[in-house]
């Protein structure tokens, strides 16, 4: 009660005039300082590192491996050979350097390299550094993947159709696989550290996207052949870029 009778006196008046003043002066500095906490704690985002394009173009083989002879079997004689041509046409295009960084894996990968028809499905496989690979085999018989590859050397010995075994690849580089049951059974697999790669299809067409603005050296891979790099600059449209493997 008695601080209410302070108001109504002209004294009350005085005070309440110097507090209002006190927080016109003292209230917007401290917004402005409670904004810019706020700024500095937020993820500072650059313009530049924001803006991505694309890269894309064409692949040209002048000279494609041939399969390894497969070993004939009864139930092949009279059968129509099978070849899987149309996989070795394929081509891996990737980045030399990474832009900074793209070495962030948020989750782990999986995928898979099957074996039918005594053949390893797809004959090559990229992927990132985390990946696990399953090695299910869908034939009718045993089947013994193995590697020697410095990348990653295992061998997960023989086992039976509908059986599966997986490895992890850690380490970047190319891992060659075989079986060491069947000696024409043979795949790639290209391990990267980053994401900007891409395999092109049949008739050689790649398309490299979210690409950040920057110049980069570009390689493409076929059969253990690569291409001297390429120099390239993205803006935040797309970069043609063609190559041709001999």
């Amino acid at each position: 009660m008695e601080r209410q009778r302070s108001y109504s006196s002209p004294s009350g008046h005085r005070s309440r005039s110097i507090f209002v003043l006190l927080v016109r002066l003292v209230v917007p500095p401290c917004l402005a300082l409670l904004s810019s906490v706020v700024v500095v704690g937020s993820p500072q985002v650059n313009p530049r590192a924001a803006r991505a394009g694309a890269i894309r173009g064409r692949v040209e083989l002048r000279r494609v491996a041939a399969a390894p002879e497969r070993r004939p079997n009864v139930a092949d004689l009279g059968a129509p050979e099978e070849r899987d041509l149309p996989d070795r046409l394929r081509s891996i295009v990737y980045l030399e350097t990474a832009p900074r960084g793209a070495f962030e894996q948020p989750e782990a990968m999986h995928a898979t390299l099957d074996q039918r028809n005594e053949t390893f499905v797809p004959h090559v496989l990229a992927i990132t550094t985390g990946t696990v690979v399953d090695f299910p085999n869908s034939d009718r018989i045993y089947h013994n993947v193995f590697s020697l590859s410095k990348t990653a050397r295992f061998d997960l010995g023989r086992y039976p159709t509908g059986s599966s075994k997986s490895v992890r690849f850690d380490r970047p580089g190319i891992v060659r696989v075989f079986c060491d049951i069947h000696s024409h059974m043979n795949a790639f697999i290209l391990v990267f550290s980053h994401r900007f790669f891409a395999m092109t299809d049949a008739e050689g067409r790649y398309r490299i996207d979210v690409v950040p603005v920057g110049t980069y050296n570009v390689i493409a891979w076929n059969e253990g052949t690569s291409s001297d790099p390429k120099p390239v600059t993205v803006t935040d449209g797309i970069a043609e870029l063609d190559f041709t493997l001999r």
